[in-house]
């Protein structure tokens, strides 16, 4: 029986490597995680988000996930879309949901990332 998620994997291009340390690593504060030996030659990055992990893993024919996403969860949500704002990422506001801050954010190759403030 399934107890929890484990991982998320976005998919991203060929070379996404450097834009994914930048991205999810020095803006949004993730640790990178080394990937095992076996699986380095595949590029990509992995990152520890709270007691999960994301992948982004490379996909050959590449095309963004503009629907289907992950939603992480932001201790300092106001904090985080003023440094996203400010970096130039477009923040998109979500207010249909009555009681809960969220907005909408593409990662550098235009995939759906969701951020709710916890």
């Amino acid at each position: 029986m399934l107890s929890s998620i484990d991982h998320v994997q976005l998919a991203a291009p060929a070379g996404c490597e450097d834009a994914a340390r930048r991205f999810f690593g020095e803006l949004l504060g993730l640790v990178e995680l080394e990937k095992p030996e076996a699986l380095r030659s595949r590029g990509g990055v992995w990152f520890q988000v709270g007691a999960q992990q994301l992948h982004v893993g490379v996909e050959a024919d590449f095309v963004p996930a503009r629907k289907a996403h992950p939603a992480f969860s932001v201790t300092d949500y106001d904090e985080l879309q003023g440094r996203l704002r400010a970096a130039g990422v477009e923040v998109t506001d979500d207010n249909s949901v009555p009681g809960l801050r969220r907005c909408y954010v593409p990662d550098p190759w235009g995939n759906r990332l969701e951020l709710v403030a916890a």
